[in-house]
């Protein structure tokens, strides 16, 4: 019997949370989110873009010796040829909160999307070519980036794969926290893949609440949870929002799985808190 979409995407994200992070296949599981966010559109047709992008990023890197000696501003050069060349791939700042540029298969479909989306396509074309990459989470602005024998390079994936020197992260730095802000040690640190996916998904739960759709940013939030199990911070939004929903026993099997994964602290003591008063509204 086959499954509807939704279900059937549904069960492969269960199958990528029981997995270790690096067996991720990046592109593949943020495409099984979009299809759960839009299950009547053409997942198969953003399927062979994926494929397309990969096949083209293999022949690009063939083609270029320096780039796969390990030349990261050829890398570079490389891949945003493919990406935002070749296929067309641009951020989009006019309409930025639109919930489809953080749906990998709208983003495929329009050539627009979050710097998050368009990064892992830049990262599933980078492990195609067998390049290393990660994401960095920067603060306000994700980005990629490149590694090499020599160290790595940072890459705006939003702003056409430029690179990012000290002068320009600085920059980029000060418009999110301000004229007193500069860089620091932490900020560069590597997104494992997981994270990478779960922030992508962030980005649609925040604009549902925005909106004010519980109800939806908590299905999405059920979904993230698919993927990352163990994420507690995730357990305790679901609670929150169930408990908004008023729908005190499944708020209460979400927050006792909170406490379970942070059983001390100050989140856990108010935690415990609320979960005996939701306790005794249920008597």
């Amino acid at each position: 019997m086959t499954l509807p979409v939704p279900d059937e995407a549904r069960a492969a994200l269960d199958a990528a949370g029981r997995l270790p992070d690096a067996e991720l296949d990046i592109a593949s599981v943020a495409l099984q989110f979009a299809r759960v966010d839009a299950p009547d559109l053409d997942w198969r047709e953003a399927a062979s873009r994926l494929t397309a992008i990969a096949r083209a990023a293999v022949q690009a890197a063939t083609a270029d010796p320096e780039a796969d000696a390990g030349d990261l501003e050829r890398r570079r050069a490389v891949l945003a040829e493919v990406l935002h060349g070749t296929f067309g791939l641009a951020g989009d700042g006019e309409t930025y909160d639109d919930l489809a540029n953080a749906n990998l298969i709208r983003v495929l479909d329009r050539g627009r999307g979050l710097p998050v989306a368009l990064g892992i396509l830049w990262l599933h074309a980078a492990e195609a070519a067998g390049w290393g990459a990660h994401g960095v989470d920067f603060p306000g602005h994700f980005l990629v980036a490149l590694e090499g024998p020599r160290g790595q390079v940072l890459v705006d994936v939003f702003a056409g794969g430029t690179a990012l020197a000290a002068p320009a992260l600085r920059a980029l730095l000060k418009r999110v926290e301000g004229e007193a802000a500069e860089l620091r040690p932490g900020l560069l640190r590597p997104m494992a893949r997981r994270d990478v996916l779960l922030r992508l998904q962030n980005n649609i739960k925040l604009r549902r609440l925005r909106a004010g759709s519980v109800e939806t940013a908590l299905a999405c939030t059920a979904d993230m949870l698919r993927l990352a199990p163990d994420a507690a911070a995730l357990w305790r939004e679901a609670g929150l929002m169930n408990q908004r929903l008023d729908r005190i026993g499944a708020a209460l099997i979400c927050l006792d799985r909170f406490l379970e994964l942070v059983p001390e602290g100050e989140a856990a003591a108010r935690i415990r808190a609320l979960t005996v008063e939701l306790r005794q509204r249920l008597n």
